[in-house]
């Protein structure tokens, strides 16, 4: 990898840079949340001078052999998802990373996904006593009741603590879920959020024409849903509330980006609503700024990157106060929020949103507005931070000791409420 390793006789400072190893089961071009954010992240890191290896599936894509750079990804045999045949988990590599990295050692390993793959990563890391960051992304113990298998929820849980206790520090996006991890017993907890690019997500992007493709004129209201069609998003009681507003507006319009599983069971249960399929990049801001109003109902996100999309598109949000949404909205300021679980207050707001133009107006105005500091500059130098004070204690603990103590969380400045 390019860069050089910190001296363990020099202390390592903000600006020096870092050699990083990040292991990821999903990546682009693979379009989700955790594969979009985590190319940010490294496509940042680097932009700020780090040396960034990712460790992630091979992808049909890919080109055949690799590349012989060495500093190249690390591409490991991968499989079909269960339920997501689109997406692919990583197998083991222990062998593989132990051999690369104790030629080429890495400062820190960050292991985002907690499969197969980032299970190697973590592993081969703790067996050189390479500092490791994970990070908790994905409610897969919540996820499991939308599938059938409820009783699987306390194990999926017991073995996400195990995978992150084993780690010197786990970051969660949010204080909320960081308090919630604390008290399931995941330890060393610290708190970085996500980071928008306004330029992209932007008012300025309306598109009246796109509008009208929709059945939509400018006086329509439309409500806009963007993530997976899947069951743990919670879609009915958004399609609920939908219908709910379509008997009273109806030149109302429910526009939903993306795909999954629940696809044709959303078209059968809501024949009117636009299935517009996967959207990227600019199409995927143009679809944003062109709606007014962005419905999400899922209450199994750890953050949902798509409420800052939205909020940076400058759209009225209404949503559950869970993960992102409960801590960026300000009720009746810049959003609205139900409480968790209140399907028909969630029904109940969106018809009275829809009655008040004015409050639209005011949301939309406001959303926008309170997004604007949240560049993904600002997150790169707090996880920077994180890598900083791994490495540093790297240096003076003891590379054999089998589990670190508890510590004040890392980029927080002051331990997390108990």
């Amino acid at each position: 990898m390019n860069g050089t390793a910190t001296p363990s006789s020099t202390p390592c400072t903000a600006s020096t840079p870092f050699r990083i190893a990040l292991a990821t089961e999903t990546f682009p071009p693979e379009v989700n949340g955790v594969a979009l954010t985590i190319a940010r992240l490294v496509d940042g890191l680097r932009r700020a001078g780090h040396s960034v290896r990712v460790i992630r599936p091979r992808q049909p894509s890919d080109p055949r052999p690799p590349s012989p750079c060495p500093d190249a990804d690390v591409l490991a045999p991968g499989a079909p998802i269960p339920f997501y045949p689109q997406l692919r988990f990583g197998l083991p590599v222990f062998a593989r990373l132990r051999r690369l990295w104790k030629a080429k050692r890495p400062d820190v390993v960050h292991v985002v996904t907690e499969g197969p793959l980032g299970l190697s990563a973590l592993a081969a890391a703790r067996s050189l006593g390479i500092p490791v960051c994970s990070e908790f992304r994905t409610n897969f113990h919540a996820y499991s009741a939308h599938y059938g298998a409820a009783w699987l929820s306390g194990a999926v849980l017991a073995y996400l603590r195990w995978f992150h206790n084993r780690t010197e520090i786990t970051v969660a996006p949010t204080r909320r879920l960081a308090r919630q991890l604390e008290t399931a017993g995941f330890d060393r907890l610290s708190v970085v959020a996500r980071g928008i690019d306004t330029r992209l997500f932007s008012p300025d992007l309306r598109c009246n024409a796109l509008r009208a493709s929709w059945g939509a004129s400018p006086e329509s209201l439309v409500a806009l849903y963007v993530g997976r069609l899947a069951h743990e998003k919670n879609l009915p009681v958004l399609i609920s509330a939908f219908q709910n507003l379509r008997r009273r507006h109806p030149d109302a319009r429910l526009v939903l980006v993306g795909d999954g599983p629940a696809r044709d069971s959303i078209a059968r249960a809501c024949p009117d609503a636009i299935l517009a399929g996967v959207q990227k990049g600019a199409c995927l801001a143009r679809h944003y700024a062109s709606a007014d109003v962005f419905l999400f109902s899922s209450l199994t996100e750890t953050f949902g990157n798509v409420t800052l999309e939205a909020m940076a598109s400058g759209l009225a949000v209404l949503a559950f106060d869970h993960a992102a949404a409960g801590e960026l909205i300000n009720p009746g300021v810049n959003g609205l929020l139900a409480a968790p679980g209140d399907n028909p207050q969630f029904i109940r707001m969106l018809a009275d949103l829809a009655a008040d133009p004015q409050q639209i107006l005011r949301l939309k105005s406001a959303a926008r507005a309170s997004v604007l500091g949240m560049d993904w500059s600002r997150i790169i130098d707090q996880l920077a931070h994180v890598y900083q004070g791994l490495i540093e204690r790297s240096q003076t603990t003891a590379a054999s000791s089998p589990r670190p103590t508890a510590r004040k969380p890392v980029g927080s400045d002051e331990p997390l409420p108990s």
